[in-house]
């Protein structure tokens, strides 16, 4: 399990956990922020990352094409 390092909620995260079985929930949303490496602060809950999608503008929500 993943601990956002926004809020503090766990969830499954497909990039950083080794027991997943699946790619990660969050590639089916647009892209809003870079995928976190070794050096990034850490993923963040469904909840905050929806919520930081729904903050942006709409040009930066929207997938590149």
């Amino acid at each position: 399990m993943s601990v956002c390092s926004l809020c503090g909620a766990t969830f499954q995260c497909g990039q950083l956990d080794p027991d997943a079985k699946e790619p990660c929930w969050c590639i089916a949303l647009p892209p809003a922020l870079p995928v976190p490496g070794a050096a990034a602060a850490g993923c963040w809950c469904p909840a905050c990352l929806q919520a930081r999608i729904a903050a942006l503008p709409p040009a930066a929500a929207t997938p590149a094409k």
